[in-house]
């Protein structure tokens, strides 16, 4: 074999290992399965009333300051680790949820900003990130999460999702609709996308972040609606109760993921 042809060989194979590196690369999110979607519901309502709960038990600002830190620290192990591994995953958005509620909450409870202005306000602040995000990557994709800046930007996005759905959620609620008609409301609404991309009517990247902003009030809705008292419109179930139950079904898909490896991306 000539040392041109060895070269080749050569070139061949480190374009190989660099295409390897890349989709080693992109498994840092799951791939979109129904155990995503229940992961997701349950990780907002958990959130909604796990933040609720500890600024009743800590008060506001320590709660922000506890979330917010418990915040950072998840990313960063989210974003140390080179492939998808479930507990990191869906531990930082169990964090994003938390925070993001408490995000949504300290400018309505904290500084009196309405919802009727918070609600469009996040959704400008989402809007910019995506634009941001398809200007530098020409891609919303979920699929091609395989550099550092697509994850930061996917991040962003998560934690805006989060913020625009609780204000929209608490929104709903206190115009009339009350919990349980948010929850039909929104129930109703996430079929939407659902429905339009399986006609045709919408693509697959365009129906997954709809989806996703939607999954945010609903699930918040729900959670409130179990937790919060009869005169609210709730179950009263109790916000402490109603976070650890979610919390254990988390747990319980969770695990289950990391064991069976089934939202795994193919490579």
């Amino acid at each position: 074999m000539s040392t041109e042809h060895v070269l080749d060989d050569r070139r061949d194979a480190h374009r190989s290992d660099d295409r390897a590196r890349i989709r080693l690369a992109a498994n840092k999110v799951p791939e979109v399965t129904v155990y995503f979607w229940i992961i997701k519901v349950l990780t907002t309502g958990m959130g909604e009333t796990a933040s609720d709960f500890l600024a009743h038990l800590l008060g506001p600002v320590p709660a922000v300051g506890l979330g917010g830190l418990a915040l950072v620290a998840s990313l960063a192990v989210q974003f140390a680790v080179r492939r998808y591994v479930a507990w990191i995953y869906w531990t930082a958005i169990v964090m994003v949820s938390v925070f993001g509620t408490m995000a949504a909450d300290v400018l309505h409870v904290g500084l009196g900003v309405p919802y009727t202005l918070s609600t469009p306000a996040f959704m400008v602040a989402l809007a910019a990130v995506f634009a941001l995000w398809y200007a530098s990557e020409r891609t919303l994709s979920i699929h091609s999460i395989h550099t550092r800046r697509r994850e930061a930007f996917y991040w962003a996005a998560v934690l805006a999702t989060f913020a625009l759905g609780t204000a929209a959620g608490d929104l709903t609620a206190t115009m009339g609709l009350g919990y349980l008609g948010s929850v039909v409301l929104f129930g109703a609404a996430i079929c939407v996308p659902a429905v339009a991309h399986r006609t045709g009517a919408l693509g697959a990247v365009t129906a997954f972040w709809t989806a996703y902003v939607i999954t945010r009030p609903l699930g918040a809705s729900i959670a409130d609606w179990m937790a919060l008292p009869h005169a609210r419109g709730g179950l009263a179930l109790g916000l402490g109760p109603v976070t650890l139950s979610w919390t254990v079904a988390i747990l319980g898909f969770v695990g289950y993921l990391a064991v069976s490896r089934a939202d795994v991306q193919p490579r």
